[in-house]
């Protein structure tokens, strides 16, 4: 069984005042097909969200940017970790409970590529899940270099991504996932 596992999709996210220049403008449609998907095929769905201890992050736990994306609104059975970290497993049970249910696979999708997405991927591949990034469903901002460079958002989810690629996890795009995990919907559909 495959887990869809979104990460960080909170509102704060949305204050570019705060965050800066971000690339990914369809990640979010991107992410709520793919829970759609797994939804409407019975899967298994995780949330994630991250609880900020910084002050003045619009993800501290008392503001409402800690909220999730309408279009991520966990449901009752679907599982919530709360953490404050970049990794989705540290202070958290996830990896007992995944190891539990007998999940030894996961697709990552959410915020930021090159900070929790990537983080829980390492530490995903290095517990020795299968783990598969929706590339078009994740999202960074921009980041400024110690040389002081300006580094485009776009840049530094792709050299993130390209890190990650064969090593900690496979990145793929949403259309390829979706017909890789559900290939009956997509026949159906295509006739």
């Amino acid at each position: 069984m495959t887990c869809l596992i979104l990460i960080d999709w909170q509102k704060g996210f949305r204050q570019l005042d705060y965050w800066g220049k971000r690339n990914g403008q369809d990640a979010d449609k991107n992410a709520a097909q793919l829970l759609k998907a797994w939804r409407d095929n019975a899967g298994q769905v995780v949330h994630i969200r991250h609880d900020s201890v910084e002050a003045g992050s619009p993800l501290r736990p008392e503001l409402p940017g800690n909220e999730f994306e309408n279009f991520a609104q966990p449901l009752r059975e679907e599982k919530v970790y709360s953490k404050s970290v970049n990794s989705g497993f540290i202070g958290t049970t996830l990896n007992e409970d995944l190891q539990r249910e007998g999940i030894r696979r996961l697709v990552l999708t959410g915020a930021t590529t090159d900070h929790c997405v990537n983080t829980t991927a390492r530490m995903a591949g290095n517990l020795g899940y299968k783990v598969i990034i929706a590339s078009d469903a994740c999202f960074t901002f921009e980041r400024k270099a110690p040389t002081g460079e300006q580094l485009d958002p776009q840049l530094v989810h792709n050299v993130h991504l390209a890190s990650l690629d064969q090593e900690f996890a496979q990145v793929l795009k949403t259309q390829d996932i979706l017909q890789t995990e559900f290939p009956h919907v997509y026949k159906e559909t295509a006739l």
